[in-house]
């Protein structure tokens, strides 16, 4: 049994180099791994599940294509897809999972997370995702038309990465305090996050933490085994 971990595609019209990565990796992906676990920003944004554009409709089916050659594959949401839904899990075939997930591996307790909620110090961030994780907010935003979503979506993006450019970049990092207090609270071994964009294998006194890396020029992915944790980048 072998497991992939990855994060922070981000895929958009924009990149169509790291979606043809991605199409590529997933099919090399069904003959080496079990599992594949996408903890999150699959998408650069994500509108709905009832978006038609050609990049989701490619996406959804190469994933369901690499289950149908028998790869098991999960998702947690992330800030930016945090709207993909059941209707996107059933074309994919794939699993949602909750954030954070736990699970066993021989003897490793695991944690898995998209990282966000790491980052305690990020108030501004904090605040953002208590009124767009709303059912309110939601369901206002999905009533609205596919343009008028991603225009929104677009808009979004852009105070995002302005505000970004002016923080301190420590506060968008995960908070040592909250790494912490999550090791003592759910006695894990391991935890997996993406989200900072700062891969890394993290050994402290409580446990082990490793940072997954973002899809751009190369491609990132933790593989997981009874032997080995082996977070490797490879060209897109």
């Amino acid at each position: 049994m072998k497991l992939g971990f990855i994060s922070d595609l981000h895929l958009s019209e924009n990149m169509p180099s790291v979606t043809e990565g991605f199409f590529n990796f997933l099919n090399n992906a069904a003959q080496e791994l079990s599992h594949l676990y996408i903890l999150g920003d699959l998408f650069e944004a994500w509108i709905g599940d009832d978006d038609n554009s050609e990049l989701a409709t490619n996406v959804m089916q190469n994933i369901n294509h690499s289950t149908r050659n028998g790869l098991e594959v999960f998702f947690i949401h992330g800030n930016r897809d945090f709207l993909c839904g059941r209707n996107f899990a059933k074309k994919s075939n794939l699993k949602l999972l909750p954030d954070p997930f736990f699970m066993n591996f021989y003897d490793l307790k695991i944690a898995l997370s998209h990282g966000d909620d790491f980052c305690t110090n990020d108030l501004k961030y904090i605040e953002f995702k208590k009124e767009v994780r709303s059912s309110e907010w939601q369901e206002k935003f999905l009533e609205k038309s596919l343009n008028e979503r991603l225009k929104i979506a677009s808009n979004m993006r852009d105070v995002s990465q302005a505000d970004n450019k002016n923080k301190d970049k420590s506060i968008m990092d995960v908070t040592p305090k909250a790494i912490d207090q999550f090791f003592a609270e759910h006695r894990i071994d391991l935890l997996i996050h993406g989200h900072t964009h700062r891969p890394k294998t993290h050994h402290t006194s409580a446990g082990t933490r490793i940072v997954l890396g973002d899809w751009y020029k190369t491609g990132w992915c933790l593989f997981l085994d009874d032997q080995q944790q082996d977070l490797t980048e490879f060209k897109l």
